[in-house]
């Protein structure tokens, strides 16, 4: 007998390049989310991004548009295509930051002072 085959909710998470994500923002197709916690975001953000830390989110995801794209972001790209999973499974269009805020500094993209966003 065939088991049914179960679904990986992270393998359909979209993955975007900094870049991309950056243009997407800046030209209005898609909202940025930081779900990082207030030390990290304290220690530098994208200008303009949504923060909801990923610890309420469950909580706190009605609070997002659901018609509008939405870019997770988190250091290093774990715990944000996580939440995009999870929000993928309420109706929301989310995809990943690839390689988290950590790519996006390295890919010389602009983040608020002091601009720390620790390797660590």
């Amino acid at each position: 007998m065939n088991q049914p085959q179960s679904r990986d909710p992270f393998a359909e998470v979209p993955q975007v390049e900094p870049q991309t994500a950056q243009e997407q923002f800046e030209a209005g197709e898609a909202d940025l989310l930081d779900v990082r916690e207030a030390n990290e975001w304290q220690l530098g953000h994208i200008e303009g991004a949504a923060w909801i830390p990923l610890g309420q989110l469950p909580m706190r995801w009605r609070e997002l548009e659901p018609e509008r794209k939405l870019v997770v972001v988190c250091r290093s790209g774990s715990r944000s295509n996580y939440a995009a999973a999870m929000l993928r499974q309420v109706g929301i269009e989310a995809a990943n930051l690839e390689g988290g805020l950590l790519a996006w500094k390295v890919g010389g993209l602009p983040v608020t002072p002091p601009g720390i966003v620790d390797s660590h």
